[in-house]
């Protein structure tokens, strides 16, 4: 059976006008997809582009392009070839590196709106599956791919999954396509080699269908992600339907378990990484022991932080460095360690001003009229500032006194003393 009509399908799905994208890498699975996409949109026409990821990690890598050169001028698809380098420095071993890099280059080229179609099948779903499950890991890795989603505004898409890696053989056999092989598909010291060679082949010995009732399972953990998330959502609204700030006693009123679910999925709301099964514990741990301590849990790509009965949820972020200042006229915008600002501020009476920003140091004052002269830590925690927000503030000095503070990362005024006003710039960004 042909595999053209699931591709007709797939592009009837996709924003018209849209350009729909094929990551090409060379091989059977990618260079079958390219040519079906092709002939679906000399059908129903469509503008259709192929991407092919130049890793340099191998010396057939020129010949991968090549090919994808030579199969793209055939079929009359214009080829788009990103050079990625793949850093294997971050701990995530060469497979995560490359699929990374991968991602990169995926965002670089594909714009926002448009759809890219990845070429995985059956297999590799049944692959994934397995590789979830020896890592431990939850429902969410256990779904492994999905057939869709929605990804930095833009739409991935795999409309070969649900087919088995024979079909496309046998589709590639009947279109008479050559393709290239990657030669590191056979090193089986890549844990998805050793399956797919030794693994996965003894499985079928003892159970023929091991690919399609593994995929199936994945497909079932996908639906159970799919509840867990929206009943994390209905969660997530009873307690204010903010993902940065949730409520602990609220939190606490939830099992262990939904407690969890609601923290990760808060995270991926909020596009954090997701914080390792340890440290959540540590986390939950610590609120249900300290709650009305100081609390402050950190993981690669995320934080979470306790101040007045409330969990925060953020990215990482440095304080200010303690002897950064710079001169300031009031108007032109400002480069700080924190971007560019663009505000302003200017004396009342009309004089000049002449005024150097800096961080805080302690012991600062604001003056404010009949209110009289205000202790600037006070001031804050009157103003809500959690505390690690209070290290990324700049004092604004005219001479040796203080006349405002400015959270440079909104681009906001927090205080205005006596005898000054301040405003947004009239445009943003402009010396």
């Amino acid at each position: 059976m042909s595999l053209q009509p699931l591709i007709d399908d797939a592009l009837a799905e996709t924003p018209p006008g849209r350009v729909v994208w094929v990551a090409l890498s060379g091989g059977l699975d990618s260079s079958l997809l390219l040519t079906l996409a092709a002939a679906a949109c000399r059908k129903h026409p469509r503008p259709l582009h192929a991407l092919h990821v130049h890793h340099g990690l191998q010396d057939a890598a020129d010949e991968f392009a090549a090919h994808s050169r030579r199969l793209c001028s055939r079929l009359g698809v214009p080829l788009f070839v990103e050079h990625v380098a793949v850093d294997t420095a971050g701990g995530q071993g060469l497979e995560g590196a490359a699929r990374e890099a991968r991602y990169t280059a995926f965002a670089r080229r594909v714009a926002p709106g448009e759809t890219l179609w990845l070429a995985q099948h059956r297999d590799d779903q049944a692959e994934t599956f397995l590789l979830a499950a020896l890592r431990g890991s939850g429902v969410r890795g256990l779904a492994a791919m999905p057939a869709g989603r929605d990804w930095q505004a833009r739409r991935l898409a795999r409309p070969l999954l649900g087919e088995p890696r024979a079909a496309l053989e046998a589709e590639a056999r009947r279109h008479g396509l050559s393709w290239v092989d990657d030669p590191s598909n056979a090193d089986e010291r890549l844990d998805r080699n050793f399956l797919r060679h030794r693994v996965l082949p003894l499985l079928g010995t003892r159970w023929p269908h091991a690919t399609h009732t593994l995929a199936r399972s994945a497909a079932w953990a996908a639906e159970a992600d799919d509840l867990l998330d929206e009943l994390a959502g209905q969660d997530l609204a009873r307690l204010g339907d903010d993902p940065a700030r949730l409520d602990v006693a609220e939190l606490f009123t939830l099992s262990r378990p939904r407690q969890r679910l609601l923290v990760r999925h808060a995270c991926a709301r909020l596009g954090l990484a997701l914080p390792p099964s340890a440290r959540l514990e540590a986390l939950l741990d610590q609120l249900a022991g300290r709650r009305d301590a100081e609390v402050q849990v950190a993981w690669p790509g995320g934080e979470a932080r306790v101040w007045r009965d409330a969990l925060y949820l953020l990215t990482p972020r440095a304080p200010l460095p303690p002897d950064w200042q710079a001169e300031w006229n009031g108007t032109a915008s400002v480069d700080t360690p924190l971007g560019r600002v663009a505000v302003r501020l200017w004396r009342q009476d009309g004089g000049p001003a002449r005024l150097r920003l800096a961080p805080r140091t302690g012991g600062e004052r604001l003056r404010f009229g009949e209110r009289g002269s205000r202790d600037l830590k006070r001031l804050l925690q009157e103003l809500g500032v959690p505390p690690w927000e209070r290290a990324r503030l700049l004092v604004v000095w005219h001479g040796e006194t203080t006349v405002a503070v400015l959270a440079p990362a909104r681009g906001a005024w927090l205080a205005v003393g006596e005898g000054w006003r301040a405003a947004p710039a009239v445009n943003p960004g402009s010396g």
